[in-house]
């Protein structure tokens, strides 16, 4: 099981203040050291965290893999296909949400994701949806032409009781294999934490867990370096 870190949260603190720090790009160096398998990163619209100049350098420095999250939108696949992350993740957004509050409706937008798959893939970009575990979503991106769907995790975080979880659980598994099958491949996240993450890390057909706001939580307390490993070693069992 891979390991993405998200490293929008720094950002965010520095965008509190609208100074130089703390740097997104240094926390990303920090993270590989630590052994993330992989940097996450949302450019964002509204450029509310993550600013172009970040991505630039990212793109510059990150020896992993470096996932660009970002709306489906000409502007933002002009700006991938210039930077060339290794993937590009396609997720929904809006400028009201704090932070993404569901999957991406494949179905309903097939036309425009189909449009943003082809001109990514054609620049040698690795495209993945952040969908919905339903059967719906896996087929659309199967017909999108995605290479990847990741699979979101929130109503297994956010589940009020045991029952609930387990529940969900099997929502996801049954999707992953789902998705699988369809010659997808697959990876998970969203509201994943230090206390949830570990039966989600033993579903079968998931490959990566990406991860951001509980890590960088704890960094505050731990730094950084000890936040990444401590979850390595959770997902790794």
């Amino acid at each position: 099981m891979k390991l993405g870190v998200n490293i929008d949260h720094v950002a965010t603190v520095r965008e509190a203040r609208k100074i130089n720090e703390p740097d997104p790009v240094t926390a990303a160096a920090i993270a590989e050291m630590a052994g993330a398998d992989g940097i996450v990163c949302h450019l964002r619209e509204d450029r509310r965290h993550l600013s172009d100049r970040d991505l630039r350098l990212l793109r510059e420095t990150v020896k992993s893999h470096l996932n660009l999250e970002m709306a489906a939108t000409d502007e933002m696949v002009g700006i991938a296909c210039d930077v060339k992350p290794d993937m590009v993740t396609l997720v929904p957004e809006k400028r009201t949400e704090v932070t993404t509050e569901g999957g991406l409706d494949v179905v309903n937008n097939i036309d425009l994701i189909k449009k943003s798959v082809t001109k990514l893939r054609s620049n040698n970009i690795i495209v993945s949806l952040f969908i919905d575990p339903e059967l719906e979503q896996i087929q659309a991106s199967v017909k999108s032409g995605a290479d990847y769907v990741e699979l979101h995790t929130g109503k297994y975080a956010e589940a009020k009781d045991a029952n609930m979880q387990e529940e969900e659980l099997s929502t996801l598994q049954s999707m992953a294999f789902a998705a699988t099958k369809l010659g997808l491949s697959v990876s998970a996240g969203h509201g994943l934490n230090y206390y949830n993450v570990r039966s989600v890390a033993g579903l079968d057909k998931i490959e990566e867990l990406n991860i951001g706001h509980s890590i960088i939580g704890r960094a505050l307390f731990s730094g950084l370096d000890l936040a990444v490993r401590d979850m390595k070693k959770l997902i790794k069992g």
